[in-house]
């Protein structure tokens, strides 16, 4: 199982996720987001031994510009979240990161626009609700392509962690679950759904 867990705040989080042995650390670059990382914390990064965590700039219609200032050098993925075409995908890619990227799941087609992104490392299936707890269709889920290339996202938790498993889902997007405060990860919530991961592995 995989896990990515997004976010983040680079002074708060990162070394307990690092040490809990989270695969994906995702800190968001998106002014309306109440996890919206300052830019000048993105040097914080670079203190840490990431060991065998990536880091993701999670973005929406990044410019070359920001990239180039931001991205490159500090993150091992960018996620993409916009309108962003295969052709730019590409033209991202060849800026020396891996690429993840989001899919918006409203019905059954929704899911077949992955095919159009086969140069993408990772494919995020996600709740059309940006960040706001949306849960995904279970009807969905079942339909969903099956390997480590294709995660989930979208109300994701301890709860019902099982279920989705058995669904046939093995790589998990979490971020407001994992909150108790807007914005703010709580710690006991990560420790407890990696407990959780754990048992469903042994």
């Amino acid at each position: 199982m995989k896990i990515k867990i997004c976010g983040l705040n680079p002074t708060r989080d990162v070394q307990l996720c690092i040490d809990l042995k989270i695969n994906y650390l995702g800190f968001v670059f998106y002014e309306k987001s109440p996890r919206n990382v300052n830019l000048s914390d993105i040097k914080i990064l670079s203190r840490y031994d990431k060991k065998n965590s990536a880091f993701v700039a999670v973005t929406v219609n990044p410019n070359d510009e920001f990239i180039k200032k931001n991205l490159i050098g500090n993150f091992d993925y960018i996620q993409l979240h916009g309108s962003e075409s295969k052709e730019r995908v590409q033209e991202i890619k060849n800026m020396g990161f891996k690429i993840i990227k989001a899919i918006k799941v409203k019905e059954e087609k929704d899911i077949h626009k992955h095919k159009e992104f086969d140069k993408a490392d990772i494919i995020l299936f996600d709740t059309p609700s940006m960040e706001k707890s949306l849960e995904f269709p279970k009807n969905l889920i079942i339909k969903l392509p099956k390997g480590e290339k294709y995660a989930l996202a979208g109300s994701i938790s301890e709860r019902n962690l099982g279920y989705i498993n058995k669904l046939g889902v093995n790589f998990f997007d979490l971020s407001s679950s994992l909150e108790s405060q807007l914005g703010y990860k709580d710690h006991i919530k990560i420790k407890n759904f990696i407990n959780k991961i754990n048992e469903l592995k042994n």
